[in-house]
């Protein structure tokens, strides 16, 4: 009885919601794309949670705000497919959009967890992400040889996702939600190194933007003995660059440097010469269609022709490295504006909080919302804004999970389910029960 008692407690609902919550912000740069199957099923589980009616949707003014400006963006895509005829022979171009469209539906079941509990989840797991992403960095620089790319396949999307979990850990540190500054300032300064190994020079100005967003937003903190503190934190930075990221630095540099003396002269065969290639044919691809777009499908079909006619090259990309010109081309006018939207309010929800809360937890979860665009803005005028596996996956996470920190409220599970607070306390990994606070005797 008591072995089935024991079992009954792993599978609650709010034990279900930690386990799942660990993976969601562990795996982006050290598993890669399990994070987009974690999510996904776990939006799938959902709706079969909501359908069954042992959840309630949480619907608060946040979350419906965000939800409409999904929902819009989504319309918009079948909206281009529609009007070029392509919905049928388009529609596995469609099937990404889904991860946008689980936004209200996971915001419903993630919000069952208490918020302190969930910050602690975030900070912990990001925090071993920094690690993880650290040691998969080193392996693939010295041992194989190659731009570090972590799990996801892919320098930029490695160091787009572990750009995230830096700042989270120093947003934690700064805003003194967590007693163990030292270890989120190590993790937060590994995870730094693994983005300079991966040579993404998009991302090294990402980081710094989002880095200097986060002092900003913790400024009132930073006095005293703190602002030494954080003095010491940045020269800690400068002098870790300087030893493990100075050469990776300057080759990166160099190799700019080479790639625009060759666009000059008319070269586009190198990486910034692609890139200014893709973004002339884009344009002239928008000027053809600029209200509704050429549909998802048509991207690499556009790509292929125009490095073809216009360079007489023969070049396949997916995509423009500009992710506004790429709803652009896509969905139109229409695709760029319910896109930008979708940043829009987010961004707003994200200032409002700050403007008007005192509340650590909700300011925290501004934060990462905060982070969240200008990573993902600033990252996506070179690369991929959305469009992704991995990156569509983080993006919901973030947008979820910081909406509901920042202004959300807690959902009440069906009664038959709902766990007493000491039941719901000991369903804590270990791991996260010794960072949690004591209880507060009143």
């Amino acid at each position: 009885m008591n072995r089935l008692s024991f079992i009954r407690q792993q599978f609650t609902p709010s034990r279900i919601n930690i386990y799942f919550s660990i993976l969601c912000f562990f795996s982006p740069p050290v598993l890669g794309s399990v994070v987009s199957f974690v999510f996904n099923g776990g939006g799938l589980w959902s709706v079969l949670l909501i359908a069954l009616k042992r959840r309630r949707f949480n619907v608060d003014r946040a979350m419906m705000a965000l939800t409409i400006a999904i929902c819009a963006y989504c319309a918009s895509n079948v909206l281009a497919s529609l009007v070029n005829h392509a919905i049928v022979t388009g529609a596995r171009h469609l099937v990404p959009l889904i991860t946008f469209l689980f936004f209200p539906i996971s915001y419903s079941t993630w919000s069952i967890t208490q918020k302190t509990t969930l910050v602690r989840i975030i900070v912990v797991a990001s925090m071993a992400a920094c690690f993880g992403a650290l040691l998969l960095a080193v392996y693939q620089q010295y041992r194989l040889g190659i731009r570090a790319e972590g799990g996801a396949g892919n320098a930029i999307v490695f160091a787009e996702v572990l750009c995230l979990a830096v700042v989270t850990c120093v947003a934690a540190a700064l805003s003194g939600i967590e007693r163990y500054r030292i270890a989120l300032i190590c993790a937060a300064l590994g995870g730094t190194i693994a983005i300079i190994y991966s040579g993404t020079r998009i991302v090294w100005l990402a980081l710094l933007i989002t880095g200097i967003a986060v002092l900003l937003i913790n400024q009132q903190k930073l006095r005293g003995r703190n602002a030494v503190r954080v003095l010491l934190l940045l020269a800690a930075i400068a002098a870790t660059i300087a030893v493990f990221g100075s050469q990776t630095i300057a080759g990166r540099v160099a190799f700019l440097h080479s790639d625009w003396d060759a666009l000059t002269h008319g070269d586009h065969t190198t990486a910034l010469g692609s890139r200014v290639a893709l973004w002339d044919i884009g344009l002239k691809a928008f000027r053809e269609m600029p209200f509704f777009g050429h549909g998802v499908g048509a991207t690499r079909l556009l790509i292929k022709q125009g490095f073809q006619d216009q360079f007489g090259m023969d070049e396949g990309f997916n995509h423009f490295h500009n992710g506004f010109l790429t709803a652009l081309v896509q969905a139109g006018i229409l695709g760029a504006v319910t896109l930008a939207a979708i940043f829009v309010v987010a961004a707003r929800n994200a200032a409002r909080v700050l403007r008007d809360s005192a509340d650590p937890v909700e300011r925290f979860g501004a934060t990462m919302i905060v982070a969240l665009v200008i990573t993902y803005l600033t990252a996506g005028m070179t690369g991929i804004l959305i469009g992704h596996d991995i990156l569509d996956s983080v993006f919901m996470i973030f947008l979820v999970s910081g909406t509901y920190l920042a202004c959300g409220r807690q959902a009440a599970l069906v009664e038959d389910q709902a766990l007493p607070p000491l039941v719901e306390r000991q369903a804590l990994p270990p791991a996260v029960e010794s960072l949690a606070p004591p209880p507060v005797v009143q």
